[in-house]
């Protein structure tokens, strides 16, 4: 895993010394993506950057990676792993290509040199790069957007980068905001449009899409897509289908020459990738796997259970560590640093995101990566199974905006009333949304419920588990550390996307298909646990502590933040009481402390870009 950038123009040659400092700034914000290693290729029309966290082959791996055959000179910058790498290697070898690394950057250079702007589909794994071929530039991202890549145009050059704060150090490139950067950030924020940058004049290459430069100019395509088609398999076919293509998605990224780890809740997710990691590193005859649960200080004093939390993590947690015999640590965040580490979140993500969600895991990558390299984590199973609420509640199934963001209200309260309906924000949700559900691949014949939730699935994959991804690859990589999604293997995807909801839900329970296909890997208590989010402060000192540092920022008549709230409601309310943590906090980021947390991204982010309405 790595950062990447990089800039093309064919008007101009860009072997100047001044355009290399350009690289090398645009390298050096992001060196916490690649604590490791530097590196910076030129040619006279493009110039790529890299920043390094070594993870495969660390002796040999270094980037930019360059071959030259038969006169022509390629080179590649790469962020990601990939987990065919062997058999690409041994079928590239077969054509003739040979290769002097054991890394996945050499045989993806030759993958590129072999099939163009195909190369993708040869590719399992996670990954966005950069590929030069003497004429043209190649951008490629990953089928499920794991791995970030932004680019902007500045005159005739074409700007690329992991992250966009490394854009703005090319001459010229700024932050700027438009009415869509605010109607983004207000009204569907966590979330975003997807392609869209949020930053005026920037732009995000969509998951499974590339982007290719030549003289000629700029062409953007789509090369991976899920197709709707009918599904055939028996129910017991269907639950030993999916048990293959699971058990083979993680162990294959249990691949590392760094020291790995998993990170272990004790809900189901989560506990069949330690199951399945755990029993292949004691078949190996390995050290017992190290795992990681998160806590924070007073929880089991003030936990209480709600609908949308039902129990408390730690004791499956203990249940599955003696159970798998794993190493062990317990991650506390103290209340302070959750607040403390708010505006670097938002600095690692270049936006306002979820809050406290986003500080604490900040906070525990931190720590997980003072003694592993690369993480195992469980995210994406409930998008692609269908276990959230939205899923299952009619009035949300049925929402023509934003099943997890229906309600408004609490948004709109603490923001200036004249700006809402200014910006129309409640319409250019529910505009993005409708927009987005036209998009949907369609199965043929599909009507009622059936339609209605591949609708649902299609917004969840493209919104809701795109904004979590962004969250963990901004988190994890700003602390150094690598975080691989076995959920989101691609054959995973694309097989359970076509499972019939009565499969998915059997007897109407959330991931019935999923507990079946771990039956024999899990504890049955573990297996039929039902389901728990991302683990939240339920001490109200967190509160005290936001609510402080809200009022401190509010005290300075020139906080940024000043243009956007209601100064009179944030008094009467969250000012005074915010309340409520049994709320779920999908979408609904502007209720009780988040909302307070959120409101001191918003003004540290318009603070740090010079952003004003």
């Amino acid at each position: 895993m790595c950062g990447i950038a990089g800039f093309c123009d064919f008007t101009q040659d860009i072997r100047g010394p001044e355009w290399q400092v350009v690289g090398w700034r645009m390298a050096r914000t992001m060196e916490r993506r690649g604590p490791d290693d530097r590196g910076l290729w030129r040619a006279s029309h493009c110039l790529l950057a890299h920043r390094r966290l070594a993870v495969i082959d660390p002796e040999q791996g270094q980037q930019p990676m360059t071959v030259t055959l038969d006169g022509r000179t390629c080179a590649l910058c790469y962020n990601g792993e990939l987990y065919n790498t062997d058999a690409l290697r041994s079928r590239l070898s077969a054509l003739g290509h040979r290769f002097r690394t054991r890394s996945d950057t050499e045989v993806l250079l030759h993958a590129c040199i072999q099939y163009g702007p195909e190369v993708g589909e040869q590719l399992e794994g996670i990954f966005a790069f950069a590929f030069w071929d003497r004429e043209s530039l190649l951008l490629v991202r990953d089928r499920c957007g794991v791995k970030p890549l932004f680019y902007a145009r500045m005159g005739d050059a074409l700007v690329f980068a992991s992250e966009p704060k490394a854009l703005f150090r090319y001459p010229g490139l700024t932050p700027r905001a438009d009415r869509e950067t605010w109607q983004e950030v207000l009204a569907i924020n966590p979330a975003r449009t997807p392609g869209h940058g949020v930053f005026a004049g920037v732009h995000e290459l969509p998951p499974g899409h590339l982007l290719r430069m030549t003289r000629g100019g700029v062409a953007q395509a789509r090369w991976w897509n899920l197709l709707s088609l009918p599904h055939r398999e028996s129910y017991e076919d269907t639950v030993a289908h999916l048990r293959e293509l699971l058990v083979g998605a993680i162990r294959r990224q249990l691949v590392s020459d760094v020291p790995l780890c998993t990170l272990l809740s004790g809900g189901l997710d989560s506990s069949i990738i330690t199951a399945v990691a755990a029993r292949a590193y004691e078949a190996e005859g390995r050290e017992p796997l190290e795992t990681y649960s998160f806590d924070y200080t007073g929880n089991r004093e003030f936990f209480r259970p709600s609908s949308f939390q039902p129990d408390a993590d730690w004791p499956w947690v203990e249940r599955m560590q003696r159970e798998f015999g794993t190493r062990h640590r317990v991650l506390t965040c103290p209340q302070e640093p959750l607040v403390e580490l708010l505006e670097t979140a938002m600095e690692a993500r270049d936006l306002p995101g979820m809050a406290d969600v986003d500080s604490s895991l900040l906070y525990f990558c931190r720590e997980i990566r003072k003694n592993h390299t690369v993480a195992l984590s469980g995210e994406c199973s409930d998008e692609i199974f269908g276990g959230y609420p939205w899923f299952h509640r009619r009035d949300m199934l049925e929402s023509d905006t934003f099943p997890w963001c229906m309600d408004f209200s609490a948004r709109s309260a603490v923001l200036n009333p004249e700006l809402v309906a200014a910006l129309e924000l409640e319409d250019y949700a529910r505009s993005r949304c409708q927009e987005s559900r036209r998009s949907t691949p369609r199965l043929e014949g599909e009507t009622g419920d059936a339609a209605r939730r591949r609708e649902v699935g299609w917004l969840n994959l493209n919104w809701f588990m795109t904004g979590l991804l962004d969250r963990k690859d901004r988190m994890s990589m700003y602390s150094g550390l690598e975080v691989r999604v076995p959920f989101c293997d691609h054959r995973l995807v694309e097989y359970v996307w076509n499972i019939p909801w009565e499969m998915k839900s059997r007897d109407g329970v959330r991931k019935q298909v999923l507990r079946d296909a771990a039956a024999d890997l899990l504890p049955e208590d573990v297996r039929n646990r039902p389901k728990s989010p991302y683990p939240k402060t339920h001490n109200p000192q967190f509160e005290i502590l936001a609510r402080a540092r809200l009022r401190e920022i509010l005290s300075d008549p020139n906080a940024p933040v000043h243009a956007v709230v209601n100064r009179q409601a944030l008094e009467e309310g969250l000012l005074s009481d915010a309340g409520d943590y049994g709320r779920p906090w999908f979408g609904q980021l502007m209720a009780g402390p988040q909302m307070i947390s959120w409101l001191i991204q918003l003004n540290g982010w318009m603070e740090r870009h010079h952003l004003s309405l």
